[in-house]
């Protein structure tokens, strides 16, 4: 068995798939198995990762059709042997030492799962990254101990993602834990992510920055503004998986909803324009529903969130105006704000480069000597004025 099986489900990402591999076969850690799923790639994604699987006998590659993100994923883990499984997205990268120092704090602690924070970055044309730290919890205290997420619903505030972390494979067959197959569906990692927490018993996360995460692949699921009803679908299927144990259903209903809305929010500002609409009539429906079943917690929301939700299921036209047509506005503002700072902060960069060159040029002896010949020149024009 190996100590840890990391999952690389794996679609069109060849100008990014050399550095996932190479940060994956270099890993300190070496008792890992890799498994490689290709999801039906039509570029060269296949003929990388079998140029890796010939040199290294610890890649499993898996090649075929495309079927989506769910269908890889769930053949990687009924694949997988390790004591504790990983992922990791195939347009990301992680530092060498990632995997053995979350396996040390696993086994040592007998963990479900432990989850580090992360960086997410973006490239630009020169190769300098622009790096964002993200804390998973905004709680100090929340991190380095061991916690049981089934009884803290307030974890559900956590950053939702899969791959920071790694989960014992043990705990992850005795609750059936799965990703959703929804075929051509996205984001089925917040199923999976939901899952871990209300099963897990023995859990930590980490105040330390492992895993990288890319932000500027524009195939990302994210980014496609055709799936709109994705996390709805997400979404119910989590709260199927919830019904059928009242006791946490019960537990977890209120942050449910919480880290619903946040996601429907993040939809509305990624989908189509032309989608929006009936994308509000959609959640307006789905929450005057939970308001009717008495399933909305108004304590665990902002007052603005609450504001949203109370005009989302009175009046999804005004939610619109209100928080679609104009925010839309804001955010263009916003973002050419942004661009003026940037081009401010590149002049100030530029002029800041020409005084230092000035001032070297000024502390040279040519100048100098320079100076001093056409210093002279002047005064003996001056005498015969």
């Amino acid at each position: 068995m190996a100590k840890v099986s990391i999952i690389i489900p794996t679609y069109n990402v060849e100008p990014y798939l050399v550095e996932c591999m190479d940060s994956i076969t270099n890993q300190t850690l070496k008792d890992i198995e890799i498994i490689c799923i290709n999801d039906g790639s039509t570029d060269n994604s296949l003929e990388i990762l079998k140029s890796y699987a010939e040199k290294d006998s610890r890649i499993i590659l898996v090649d075929k059709e495309n079927g989506g993100y769910g269908i890889g994923m769930n053949i990687g883990l009924d694949k997988a042997t390790g004591e504790y499984v990983g992922i990791l997205e195939p347009d990301d990268f992680v530092p060498i030492n990632m995997y053995e120092d979350l396996y040390n704090i696993a086994s040592q602690n007998d963990l479900d799962f432990v989850k580090a924070d992360f960086y997410r970055f973006t490239r630009a044309d020169d190769g300098n990254m622009n790096l964002v730290y993200n804390h998973l919890s905004k709680n100090e205290e929340d991190y380095n101990k061991v916690f049981n997420p089934s009884e803290t619903p307030s974890a559900i505030r956590y950053i939702m993602n899969t791959w920071s972390g790694i989960y014992k494979r043990s705990f992850l067959e005795e609750h059936g834990i799965r990703h959703n197959e929804t075929p051509g569906a996205s984001f089925q990692d917040n199923g999976f992510w939901f899952q871990t927490f209300v099963f897990a018993k023995r859990a930590m996360i980490l105040n330390k920055p492992y895993y990288m995460n890319r932000r500027d692949n524009p195939n990302s699921s994210v980014k496609n503004p055709q799936k709109v009803y994705c996390m709805n679908v997400e979404y119910d299927h989590i709260r199927d998986i919830l019904m059928k144990h009242p006791d946490l259903w019960e537990r977890f209903k209120g942050m449910y909803w919480v880290k619903k809305l946040h996601n429907y929010n993040a939809t509305l500002n990624r989908i189509s324009e032309e989608f929006k609409v009936e994308y509000v009539d959609r959640i307006s429906e789905e929450f005057a529903r939970a308001k009717t079943k008495d399933e909305l917690d108004q304590s665990l929301f902002t007052e603005r969130e609450w504001d949203k939700i109370t005009l989302l299921i009175s009046s999804p036209k005004g939610f619109y105006n209100t928080y679609v047509v104009a925010g839309a506005s804001n955010e263009k503002l916003k973002a050419q704000l942004k661009e003026t700072k940037k081009e401010l902060k590149a002049t100030k960069k530029e002029l800041a480069k020409t005084k230092k060159q000035l001032k070297k040029i000024k502390s040279s002896m040519t100048y100098k000597i320079g100076r001093i010949f056409t210093f002279i020149p002047s005064k003996i024009k001056k005498l015969f004025k």
